[in-house]
């Protein structure tokens, strides 16, 4: 295929050059009634690029099929069967993609480190939801992908299960074995979903990850403005195979997505992808020398521990995606939510992810030499600096094991459930009606239908004092919980 073509982008431009004027949607009318003060800051182009796709992009009545040329070229970039573009974010199309696996009280087996879109997609889409619980690294106190032989033992418990749905690589940078899981999924006759948002830029160079196309996945989500280069909410499904039949995912879509889809994440998207095959591998090999030597770097600041291949070779993940950095920070005796709040206040860095023992920054295609020094010069101010941080309440890290909490409900009813709100020191032994998640990176400690208990009550308890945001719970003070109100 010809992949200098960018259809979106080229209807884009010959909408521009027509000079058409619009009599529907969008209402600021491609700028024209913007007002000045937000066109300053957000740029006028930006609002000449928002169209509609069909009566402006393409016409309704003689369609060019603008955008199934743009998915067609995504696919063959990619090595999938076929492609299709979501605007609304890789949290609504992982929902979307396990409604097309599995309907209401169908089993669907789901990795428990799941971020909490999964847990929302359970909620809604009424699911049975089958755990698969983590490899817990206790030294890290991080949840690493599980292997095939813990989904085998599931299937095998749950034969009537209709797929599996795989999360890597993780926020933190560590992957699964996804041939491995696809090879025992399909061995029972199921599809594979992965959920690859942090993914998109694995299919573009042979150092990275394996991609889950490559991998034997039937359908893989990513996200493609995490590691790559189009806007927030750009969002692609991946298909092979023929597990997962393509009307029902677009039907599932359609019943999800957005009918007001935005031409700027069509636009990037195909942009992005032109840019992939044409320059990839040498933008991606140079991003790869860079983390390198910026890992290099940390390992010889006192404190700073960085994550890298060890990961695989202790036998905690397949791979490990080299372009992620991430740091422990706890000898320098600070969490990594202090650190990245000094490193923002002080240094004006943005770290990508921040928890109760480290902090991650993700290197791009679009990094350079002044953001790798930027980088560099704010964690040395980081490790001069830690000493005159405030020390505050430790959080109480439960045990691998205490994470695993009894499923003793269906999410989707106990969340509906008619209930109680009770003091913390009062919910061990209840059944939550709520997620509690601590963000980030956003995965639930406690799911709807799970059994509370004391330690993970300290847990929450302990990172709030900490300082842990968990946004989602009705009380994010933790001081009182939403549980199933009892008989």
């Amino acid at each position: 295929m010809d992949h200098s073509r960018v259809p979106v982008l080229e209807a884009l431009a010959e909408f521009r050059r027509r000079g058409d004027v619009v009599f529907g949607p969008p209402g600021h009318k491609q700028g024209r009634g913007v007002d000045p003060r937000v066109a300053e800051i957000l740029g006028l182009d930006v609002f000449r690029s928002d169209v509609l796709s069909l009566n402006g992009l393409d016409d309704r009545r003689q369609s060019q099929g603008v955008l199934g040329q743009a998915q067609d070229l995504m696919a063959d970039a990619v090595g999938a069967e076929q492609a299709f573009f979501s605007t609304c974010g890789s949290s609504l199309s992982v929902k979307t993609a396990m409604l097309a696996v599995a309907g209401p009280g169908e089993k669907l087996l789901l990795s428990r480190n799941a971020h909490k879109s999964v847990i929302a997609a359970v909620i809604v889409n009424g699911v049975e939801p089958i755990w698969v619980h983590p490899k817990f690294d206790a030294e890290r106190h991080l949840a690493h992908p599980p292997e095939p032989d813990d989904v085998r033992d599931r299937l095998r418990e749950h034969p009537d299960a209709k797929g599996m749905l795989l999360i890597t690589p993780t926020e933190w940078g560590t992957c699964a074995d996804i041939r491995g899981v696809a090879r025992v999924c399909h061995e029972f006759g199921v599809p594979l979903i992965v959920d690859e948002a942090w993914g998109a830029h694995l299919p573009f160079h042979p150092d990275l990850p394996p991609w889950g196309m490559d991998a034997e996945a039937d359908l893989v989500v990513t996200s493609v403005h995490k590691m790559g280069g189009a806007v927030e909410q750009s969002s692609v499904f991946h298909l092979q195979y023929d597990r997962v039949a393509p009307e029902v995912l677009k039907q599932r879509e359609d019943l999800l997505g957005t009918t007001s889809a935005s031409s700027l994440v069509y636009a990037s998207l195909d942009g992005w992808r032109r840019q992939m095959v044409e320059q990839g591998h040498e933008l991606l090999e140079t991003a790869l020398h860079r983390a390198g030597r910026i890992r290099e770097a940390i390992a010889d600041l006192p404190g700073l521990r960085p994550m890298g291949q060890e990961i695989v070779a202790e036998g905690h993940a397949a791979s490990f995606d080299p372009l992620k950095l991430v740091v422990d920070v706890r000898e320098l005796g600070i969490s990594g939510m202090q650190a990245a709040e000094w490193l923002r206040a002080h240094r004006h860095v943005d770290v990508g992810g921040s928890d109760t023992c480290r902090i991650s920054a993700s290197i791009t295609h679009a990094d350079d030499d002044e953001t790798e020094k930027v980088l560099l010069d704010a964690l040395h101010a980081l490790v001069d600096a830690a000493d005159t941080l405030e020390r505050r309440p430790p959080v109480h890290l439960p045990a691998p094991g205490a994470l695993e909490l009894e499923q003793a409900m269906l999410p989707r009813e106990a969340f509906f459930a008619p209930v109680d709100h009770v003091p913390a020191e009062q919910a061990a032994g209840r059944i939550a009606a709520e997620t509690i998640s601590p963000y980030p990176p956003g995965v639930p400690a406690v799911a709807p239908g799970e059994v509370i208990t004391e330690e993970v009550v300290d847990y929450l308890r302990t990172g709030v004092e900490h300082g842990v945001l968990i946004p989602d719970a009705s009380d994010p003070s933790v001081r009182v919980l939403r549980v199933v109100a009892r008989p």
